[in-house]
């Protein structure tokens, strides 16, 4: 664990931070106690988790320490990679393949005295209830959906209506280019990340009969590069999108194909956004996003300064917070396949590789690969024979700690 070596404070830290923590304001909350007592609490005894040390996570940190927060935890699992350097300002060119969270947390602790921050290398999935339960807060800064659907269902999960401390608040925000999020989640108080997931962007997929014969975009030119060609000339070597000796191969390959098509515009880091899934990032948002609190707040800047808050609404339907079961209506000609399609490709679902059951069947399981096979034939079937008019399935996948409980109607 990396521990500051100071424990002091500079004279003046704190005058601007107790203008507001001295005195309620018009829009603190009537349960606010302003004074010695929220100090003490914020300085001594909270314990705050960051989610993510990248461009947004950077930003955090920084104003977590800078305010007063003592004692910080960050969780990543990525290492630096030279293009983060131009926004991520905790990290420096020495420190490109180093782990994120590691670096964050010593640089975070040389420059702010007194602050602690405990870095953890690898996957939130590693670890357990009883970690996030130590924390006051969690916030995240994090470019992955399905990371950010795995801790908004554990902290769900964790809430015990007989215990109040179970209910850990969760900050959410997220960065595109010139356009950024945040929101505060109360876990089973206010609505969830998973209420809100047909509000994201469909994620950009190429069928593979048009990066295979007849590409239009660079983009395609890369993904037949990495989906098609790597495999069939590499074999079962597996490809890295963190090693620069790969994405070379992969521009090559993909700069060939583009002048075969007379395509223009491939280039090494495009190819290395397409493969990687790299999200535009922009500092001045970043710091933005990072410094916004509440239900949901959205910035976009592509044309000036524009900012549009407002509330979310639970979902009685939601899989994580709701309780009831999904309505879904379609065709009984529908086949088992078709209805798997359904539930990857729908806004307010998106499951990757869900497996199928009823209280008394599996109708198709995903793993393992015995019973995957048991399963299979059962994609070519109806739903109508295998599920009667208003019967309930539930869904679930290994990447997510839920399930969703569909009622199948037909048409």
């Amino acid at each position: 664990m990396a521990t500051s070596s100071q424990n002091t404070d500079w004279t003046g830290r704190y005058f601007h931070i107790d203008q507001i923590l001295d005195t309620p304001g018009p829009r603190t909350d009537p349960s606010f106690l302003a004074g010695d007592g929220v100090k003490d609490f914020l300085r001594k005894q909270a314990k705050i988790l960051v989610i993510g040390a990248g461009g947004l996570g950077c930003e955090i940190l920084a104003n977590l320490a800078l305010t007063g927060f003592k004692d910080i935890h960050v969780i990543d699992m990525d290492t630096i990679d030279i293009s983060n350097l131009n926004r991520q300002f905790l990290f420096r060119s020495k420190d490109v393949g180093k782990s994120k969270a590691i670096v964050a947390a010593e640089f975070i602790m040389k420059r702010v005295p007194g602050v602690t921050v405990t870095p953890y290398f690898g996957k939130i999935q590693d670890k357990d209830d009883d970690y996030y339960m130590q924390f006051n807060l969690i916030i995240c800064g994090l470019d992955s959906v399905e990371a950010r659907r795995w801790i908004n269902a554990t902290l769900v999960n964790l809430v015990d209506p007989e215990n109040p401390e179970s209910l850990k608040p969760l900050i959410d925000g997220g960065t595109e280019g010139f356009k950024g999020q945040a929101r505060v989640i109360l876990p089973t108080i206010t609505s969830c990340y998973e209420c809100s997931l047909d509000m994201l962007n469909k994620p950009t997929a190429f069928p593979i009969c048009t990066i295979a014969n007849t590409p239009r975009l660079p983009e395609h030119c890369i993904e037949w590069a990495s989906v098609l060609e790597w495999p069939r000339v590499q074999g079962d070597k597996k490809l890295d999108t963190d090693d620069p000796e790969h994405i070379g191969w992969l521009f090559n390959v993909a700069s060939k194909r583009a002048k075969e098509f007379h395509i223009e515009g491939v280039t090494w880091s495009l190819t290395q956004g397409v493969v990687k899934n790299i999200i535009p990032a922009i500092a001045s948002t970043n710091a933005i996003i990072a410094a916004y609190l509440n239900n949901y707040f959205m910035l976009i800047g592509t044309e000036g300064v524009y900012s549009y808050t407002f509330e979310h609404e639970k979902r009685d339907d939601c899989p994580v917070c709701g309780g009831e079961s999904l309505e879904l209506t379609i065709s009984s000609e529908f086949t088992v396949e078709q209805l798997i399609e359904i539930l990857v490709e729908k806004q307010d679902i998106q499951i990757k590789k869900p497996s199928l059951s009823t209280p008394t069947q599996s109708i198709y399981l995903q793993a393992p690969p015995q019973l995957e096979e048991a399963t299979r034939p059962n994609l070519t079937k109806k739903m109508s024979e295998l599920v009667p008019p208003g019967g309930e399935v539930t869904v679930t996948a290994s990447t997510l700690p839920f399930s969703l409980s569909l009622r199948i109607t037909y048409n």
